[in-house]
């Protein structure tokens, strides 16, 4: 399975009002919402939306369940959206979607180069929204999590789901793919809208995004996600580690919270490689595993009791089909025949 190109992002070509709202009408990722007040990068012309004059709006849109009754003042310890090792481009400014500190996420070379790449959860909490959101804004295909303590997480314009309304989920699960579903009518290339909030009064609950405990860059930052499972847990390695130079993380699945096991390819070798690392009985040696079967050949696997990691178990792979996982603590991961391409 070969990734996806390298970095860009999705900027919008014009607007246009719906509702005293913005309407999301680009072919190039704009969405629906107001220009921020950063500046717009070079050559994009963005037309200032009115912004809602009281809390109730179409993005603020309803719990389909209750979150986690929790009392903190303290923020969730937020990673990107994206697997460990993946590096994303954030743009804050390109679009004319944007009231607040929104960021849309791209990393492809053409403009569905991200369409399908994997979301991932930015902390652990409860799933309360996960629906397609029609007619009723520009979100299209939405998660939304609560962290506790009145913080939750926006994805949006989602190709897929991957959870469901009431699903606890643990920071780094993944969540769904990058899509560009919207409302109708609605021309806008692959990206992730994202969004952090806390409390409800809309759209001044909207923060500034805050990954591994740095502020985003606002308005335009690249960033390699440190999203490597188990919150922070002080796990010193990660997948693109363990596998090697040039090999980059392209999929990802969490094993409870005992750890993750990830897929990754390199593309100058044609090779990709997985690895499982632990997230809970670090430095002791605990049972974990990780495998590695490419259609039509032997299974190759790494099984035992370890530390830190399971892996890295390579195979040559390009433009082969293969079957992937692993397991950390009673926790196992088995994948389909996938990444065939």
């Amino acid at each position: 399975m070969r990734p996806k190109g390298v970095l860009t992002v999705g900027f919008a070509l014009f607007v246009c009002l719906a509702s005293g709202q913005g309407a999301l009408a680009s072919t190039t990722g704009a969405e629906a919402g107001p220009t921020p007040t950063a500046t717009p990068t070079a050559t994009k012309t963005v037309t200032p939306t009115p912004t809602p004059t009281s809390g109730a709006d179409n993005n603020d849109p309803p719990n389909q369940v209750e979150g986690p009754q929790v009392s903190t003042l303290a923020a969730p310890g937020f990673q990107l959206p994206f697997p460990c090792g993946q590096s994303w481009n954030g743009n804050n400014s390109g679009s004319s979607a944007h009231r607040s500190y929104e960021i849309d996420f791209n990393r492809g070379s053409t403009a569905n180069a991200d369409l399908g790449d994997t979301v991932v959860a930015a902390a652990a909490g409860t799933v309360v929204i996960s629906a397609h959101q029609g007619s009723v804004n520009g979100y299209g295909n939405l998660v939304k999590i609560d962290h506790g303590g009145g913080w939750t997480s926006f994805y949006a314009h989602l190709n897929s789901r991957a959870v469901a309304a009431g699903a606890k989920v643990t920071q780094g699960q993944k969540i769904g793919a990058v899509g560009n579903t919207s409302k109708p009518g609605n021309g806008i290339s692959p990206h992730l809208h994202f969004e952090i909030r806390k409390g409800s009064s809309y759209p001044s609950n909207i923060q500034k995004a805050v990954f591994n405990g740095a502020t985003f860059g606002y308005p335009n930052q690249t960033l390699t996600s440190k999203n490597c499972g188990g919150g922070g847990s002080g796990n010193p390695h990660t997948a693109a580690s363990v596998c090697g130079s040039g090999y980059k993380v392209i999929d990802s699945a969490a094993l409870g919270t005992a750890g993750k096991v990830y897929l990754l390819f390199n593309s100058a070798k044609g090779q990709n490689c997985v690895a499982t690392i632990k997230a809970t009985s670090l430095g002791k040696a605990t049972a974990a595993s990780a495998y590695l079967e490419v259609k039509g050949k032997t299974r190759a696997s790494d099984t035992g009791n370890f530390t830190y990691y399971a892996g890295p178990v390579r195979a040559s792979a390009a433009d082969k089909c293969v079957k992937w996982g692993g397991k950390a603590g009673t926790a196992t991961y088995n994948s389909p025949f996938e990444h065939c391409g």
